[in-house]
């Protein structure tokens, strides 16, 4: 059976960091992946990157100085409009800000370029994981392959299959469901769509549901369509159907003004339906010897304040830098890096729930744009 020093399940950005920092330290991890290959799904759409934590780890990672080319021009303006899309807030980039946008598959490719090639292995889904005692952990693939490992980090996710081995709580749902999707070469194609959203982010909201968008590098517009609904509201549309999908969204978005409702309409491609899920702020465990978690398998949470991809990536790299810094002893490491993690997720945790509250509650979008304006939410 093959046996790994390290072994990272994940290879979205808080595992590939995780290895990439060992890989400066000339630490071996080998990372697992469910995806057949490495282009075999598209990756999202923009992040922006806090200056104090994602760009923190990019630096921890030498890899700050190639993340600043493929930052996205522009990325950072921000509108806020109501449901009759009349403007609040406006906000251009003067590129002057620290939080840059950048295409989350450029940042990808960025760090698996930063690999040796060998450091990832695909299509290797993980079945089930138990330990072996003093340590060790043995993970089964759903192919029937298995390899034992001494340290077993867990960067897979929402729904983490190592999550288990040291918490059983499971995510949440927080009561928004999210509708996914694209508007192509907008500036030429829907240049109404385009306008309407600017060059960076915008926000359409009231009556607990809104339309988030933003532009992404290639011209495109990509669309969330949020809406605050039981969490089987998605489960009763049949997107397999194109006119009933769209009809179905549009149907909760009935008095919002045209401009808005063409989002649905003139979108390219089908719907996409999300459910927004959270781990409980503050989740945690006891130290369970030989396994960790980094990003959402952490501290899943909703999107609302930005900060998912920024703590996956310092996750990673201060989980790295933890291990170099303790040869030889891996409990020790662990327990510096939860000590660490705990605190800071919890409390960017709090910040998502403050703004999702602020984004779909009875005075939106008018507590966001105090928000942004950086007066007290409440006055």
């Amino acid at each position: 059976m093959t046996h790994h020093p390290i072994a990272i399940v994940g290879a979205g950005l808080s595992g590939l960091t995780l290895a990439r920092v060992l890989h400066l330290n000339g630490i071996e991890a080998v990372v697992y992946d469910l995806e057949p290959a490495r282009h075999a799904r598209t990756q999202g759409g923009m992040l922006d990157i806090h200056a104090e934590n994602g760009q923190v780890a990019l630096r921890m990672a030498g890899l700050h100085e190639e993340f600043t080319t493929i930052v996205h021009p522009g990325g950072e303006a921000v509108r806020v409009l109501d449901r009759h899309a009349v403007a609040y807030w406006e906000e251009r980039d003067g590129g002057i800000g620290d939080r840059p946008e950048v295409d989350r598959g450029r940042l990808r490719d960025l760090l698996l370029d930063s690999l040796p090639e060998s450091a990832v292995r695909w299509g290797a889904m993980v079945a089930a994981a138990h330990p072996l005692g003093g340590g060790r952990h043995e993970v089964t693939l759903a192919d029937g392959g298995s390899f034992t490992t001494d340290l077993l980090v867990g960067a897979d996710g929402a729904w983490s299959r190592i999550r288990p081995l040291v918490s059983g709580t499971r995510p949440a749902y927080t009561g928004i469901s999210f509708v996914e999707l694209d508007l192509l070469d907008a500036d030429l194609r829907h240049p109404r769509a385009a306008a309407l959203i600017g060059g960076g982010m915008c926000f359409a909201l009231g009556d607990g549901k809104g339309f988030l968008a933003h532009r992404e590098t290639d011209g495109s517009l990509h669309v969330y369509a949020a809406v605050q609904a039981p969490e089987d509201w998605l489960d009763a549309i049949d997107f397999a159907d194109a006119g009933a999908s769209r009809q179905a969204v549009l149907e909760r978005f009935s008095g919002w003004d045209d401009s808005l409702k063409a989002l649905v309409t003139d979108a390219d491609g089908p719907l996409i339906p999300r459910k927004i899920h959270a781990l409980p702020i503050g989740h945690r465990w006891d130290r369970v010897p030989g396994v960790t978690l980094v990003g959402d398998a952490a501290h899943l949470m909703s999107p609302f304040a930005g900060e998912g991809a920024n703590l996956a990536l310092l996750d990673g790299a201060e989980l790295g830098d933890a291990i170099a810094a303790h040869p030889g002893d891996v409990e020790r490491a662990l327990a510096a890096y939860e000590e660490e993690l705990f605190p800071r997720s919890a409390e960017k945790a709090a910040e998502s729930l403050a703004g999702l509250d602020l984004c779909f509650g009875g005075d939106a979008p008018h507590g966001l744009v105090r928000m942004f304006a950086g007066r007290p939410v409440g006055a």
